[in-house]
């Protein structure tokens, strides 16, 4: 169980999704978080001359998905003026150390970890090409590690989820929904951001030939061994938390699908009939 922490969020301009500032009470680190919008204000403050790491969130062109870029710079203002040409992103968020501790080997090190965990929790396209880190003595690299922390704490009340790990594995049988076609089956459930397939569940091994975009976003997911090919099937090798019962029923039945109708409970209730009784 995550501790407690008091959050000070700093509305800039007074607007909830615009300029911010987050800080957790008794730490040396901070957060600057502002859409693309306001990304001249943001490059404007101090904070940002020092050295950090960012990151740049969007939607992939090519797959619609989530998308991801995760840099470092010893000057953040200066490397962010250099990824204007990107056009995926469209929101920032920087962190620093208020004490300026934080060298270029941390920075590389705290790097090569969110990029490790992005492609690991596979939430987002992640448009690094590869992953850099760094070699950190012991007691520094278990210092960066609690600094990690409390960022991965920060990022989902700043609207950054791609990180965020899925903890609803053990779940009642009264909660669990299936995804049934062609004798093959797929269990998940709704979760706090869309909805979670667990591990060991399986889908088609063929895609529709109409479903290009469900395609490009399997192949990822086997690319990042997520989705593995076992006898005449797909099997998803851990949980996967995806934007929407719709993305997850689609990815298990290789094509466009509608999930609130393809995801029943063990009586065969869709998850449709499911919410609409509950309210």
């Amino acid at each position: 169980m995550k501790q407690a922490a008091t959050i000070k969020l700093f509305l800039v301009h007074g607007n909830p999704n615009g300029l911010r500032t987050a800080e957790l009470s008794n730490w040396s680190g901070k957060a600057i978080s502002a859409p693309r919008t306001e990304v001249i204000d943001l490059l404007k403050r101090e904070e940002l001359t020092n050295t950090g790491f960012y990151l740049l969130t969007g939607v992939s062109a090519e797959s619609g998905e989530k998308a991801i870029y995760i840099g470092e710079a010893e000057n953040v203002s200066n490397r962010l003026k250099n990824h204007a040409s990107k056009d995926f992103w469209n929101a920032v968020t920087v962190f620093v150390s208020k004490d300026d501790n934080l060298t270029k080997a941390h920075i590389r090190y705290l790097e090569g970890k969110l990029i490790l965990l992005a492609n690991d929790v596979g939430s987002s396209v992640v448009m690094n090409s590869a992953s850099s880190g760094s070699k950190l003595p012991e007691s520094d690299a278990a210092e960066m590690d609690v600094f990690l922390e409390k960022c991965l704490q920060l990022l989902p009340v700043l609207g950054v989820s791609d990180f965020n790990q899925v903890l609803e594995s053990q779940v009642s049988a009264d909660n669990l929904l299936y995804c049934k076609i062609k004798g093959l089956i797929a269990t998940g459930k709704r979760s706090a951001n869309g909805f979670v397939v667990f591990s060991g569940s399986q889908a088609v091994l063929e895609d529709r030939k109409s479903s290009k975009t469900i395609k490009t976003k399997r192949e990822e997911l086997m690319a990042k061994g997520l989705l593995e090919v076992k006898g005449s099937c797909l099997v998803f090798n851990k949980d996967i938390e995806f934007g929407s019962p719709s993305t997850a029923g689609s990815i298990v039945r290789g094509g466009n699908t509608n999930g609130l109708i393809s995801w029943k409970d063990s009586n065969g209730i869709s998850l449709k009939d499911i919410e609409q009784n509950k309210t």
